[in-house]
C-alpha cells in the first residue's frame, strides 16, 4: 500500500480505535476558512490541522513562506489528539491533495510510517454520505517520539550544491504552473523565474478532479526521469511540492526529497541565480 487511501477504505476502518483522521483544509489568503470549515461540518473523529499555525513555521529572513514547524510544538499537538507513533493516520483537505499532501509528507519526514492521504479528499467522503458532523472530539494524552527522516528533505545547500557543482547528479522538479516558471508571471513573489536547472512538471498535472492519477498515468508523467537520479521537488513555498512527491512514489520513485523553502527561500538570497 501506498500513500493513498479510498474513500471505502477509510470507512471500512472507522471503528479501529488506533486510528486518527486529520482536516487539514485550508485557503490561502483567507487562513481562517478552513478552520471555519471544519467546525462547520468534518469527517466523525476528525481532528484539525492548520497550514499556517501547525503544519508550517514562522516566516524569517530565509526558510521560505512556509517552512517547517517547530517539530518540537508539533510534536505537542500530536500527543495532545493522542496520536503515538503506531497511530493510523489518514489527512485529508477539501479536494485540492496540496494541504493533505504537506501533511503527509511532513509526517513521513518525522519518522511516522502509517500515514495516508484520502483520495478525492472531503468531497469525496461527502459525495457517499459517509460519517460527518460538528462535534469536536477529544482524545487522552499520549506520548510520540520523532525519528526524523533527512532522505525526505533537501536543504537550502543542498539545492545551491546541485545548481553549482553536480547538476547532472540531481533532477530538480518545479511544480509550480508553466506561466511561474517561465517567469511570465509571478503573483505571489518577489522576483519571477525558477531555480536554475529545473524542470516544470506542475503539480496539478497529477491530480484529476481532487483525485491522483493510476501509478501507470504518473508514471507517464515522468517517464523522461531515471529512477537511478536523485529527485529534490520545490514549488513556491514548499506546499504544493508535496502533491508531486507523492504522486513520484506512488510512481515507483525512491529517491525523492522535498526542498520545504522552494523558490521563496531561493530568492531570499540576493546573489542567488535565476533561470
Amino acid at each position: 500500500m501506498g500513500y493513498l487511501m479510498e474513500s471505502e477504505e477509510l470507512l471500512s476502518m472507522f471503528d479501529m480505535g488506533n486510528i486518527r483522521i486529520c482536516d487539514c483544509r485550508f485557503k490561502l489568503g483567507a487562513p481562517d476558512v478552513g478552520r471555519k470549515e471544519y467546525e462547520k461540518e468534518h469527517i466523525t473523529g476528525a481532528i484539525y490541522f492548520d497550514l499556517e499555525k501547525d503544519l508550517s513555521g514562522q516566516v524569517k529572513e530565509h526558510g521560505g513562506r512556509h517552512p517547517l514547524p517547530n517539530l518540537d510544538h508539533f510534536k505537542n499537538k500530536l500527543e495532545s489528539y493522542g496520536i503515538t507513533n503506531d497511530t493510523i493516520l489518514v489527512a485529508y483537505d477539501g479536494g485540492e491533495g496540496s494541504f493533505a499532501s504537506r501533511f503527509v509528507w511532513l509526517l513521513t519526514y518525522m519518522g511516522h510510517q502509517n500515514v495516508y492521504l484520502l483520495n478525492g479528499g472531503y468531497r469525496a467522503w461527502k459525495e457517499r454520505g459517509y460519517y460527518s458532523d460538528d462535534q469536536l472530539p477529544h482524545y487522552e494524552q499520549a506520548e510520540y517520539q520523532l525519528k526524523i527522516r533527512e532522505s525526505v528533505l533537501a536543504s537550502y545547500q543542498e539545492v545551491k550544491e546541485f545548481t553549482e557543482q553536480r547538476p547532472d547528479d540531481v533532477v530538480l522538479i518545479d511544480s509550480r504552473e508553466t506561466k511561474r516558471f517561465l517567469g511570465v508571471e509571478e503573483p505571489i513573489d518577489k522576483k519571477a523565474g525558477h531555480i536554475p536547472g529545473a524542470i516544470n512538471k506542475v503539480w496539478t498535472n497529477v491530480l484529476e478532479e481532487g483525485y491522483y492519477l493510476q501509478a501507470e498515468e504518473l508514471k507517464e508523467i515522468y517517464k523522461d526521469i531515471s529512477h537511478d537520479k536523485e529527485i529534490i521537488v520545490y514549488c513556491g513555498s514548499g506546499v504544493t511540492a508535496s502533491p508531486n512527491y507523492i504522486a513520484l512514489k506512488e510512481a515507483g520513485f525512491t529517491h525523492v526529497k522535498v526542498y520545504v523553502g522552494s523558490f521563496s527561500d531561493w530568492i531570499s538570497y540576493p546573489d542567488n541565480p535565476i533561470g
